[in-house]
């Protein structure tokens, strides 16, 4: 057992490791604070970003938007469908071992529980333009960063979209956080989006 754990913690001091250990602290740390949340809170605090969203430029004029079906006390962005599916398509995720598509919504009678259980539509996947993703996260900072939930899903179809294609990060106050542990590798958001502090726009170098 003492040999498990020196190798244990030997195994958390070498780089990738020991980022790994801090996103799962922080990981959790943020979704205890999410489960707390009461259901008149998440719909009071989701209104609001809904609000921010359609008063952006980015939202009014996009005709494409990939949306996600919120669960675990998530920002439930789904009213946005209601109000502006004339106007816009609509994508969710869905998701396969390694890797997901984006679906257009065509009603609920074309979704299905997929492989996390998650309401994903049947359709087939979406291959022209995406022009915003709504992302959800565990947590973001102020340099864009997003912690998820460490399957890597939207960082590795991030990065097979064109590069015109805007992120929107959104997330209730106390998942806007000093420093998200984070690589090269981990996509970084234009815009986070959250009940007080409003729009952030992410500075590039």
């Amino acid at each position: 057992m003492l040999f498990e754990s020196v190798i244990i913690d030997f195994l958390r001091l070498l780089p990738g490791n020991k980022l790994l250990a801090e996103k799962k602290q922080v990981r959790e740390l943020l979704a205890q604070k999410r489960r707390l949340l009461t259901k008149e809170e998440i719909a009071k605090q989701s209104a609001l970003i809904v609000d921010t969203l359609e008063q952006m430029p980015i939202f009014q004029s996009a005709k494409t938007i990939l949306i996600y079906y919120p669960t675990h006390n998530e920002v439930d962005v789904l009213s946005l469908i209601k109000k502006h599916k004339k106007t816009k398509t609509f994508l969710f995720p869905v998701t396969h071992r390694s890797s997901m598509d984006a679906c257009p919504y065509e009603g609920n009678a074309k979704m299905h529980r997929g492989r996390y259980k998650i309401p994903e539509p049947t359709t087939t996947p979406f291959k022209g333009q995406i022009d915003l993703i709504i992302v959800p996260g565990v947590g973001f900072d102020k340099d864009g960063h997003r912690l998820g939930r460490g399957g890597g899903y939207y960082d590795k179809f991030i990065a097979s979209v064109n590069k015109k294609t805007t992120l929107i990060g959104v997330g209730y106050d106390f998942q806007l956080i000093e420093e998200v542990p984070a690589n090269r590798r981990d996509k970084i958001m234009d815009y986070i989006v959250t009940p007080t502090a409003g729009v952030i726009a992410i500075k590039r170098d």
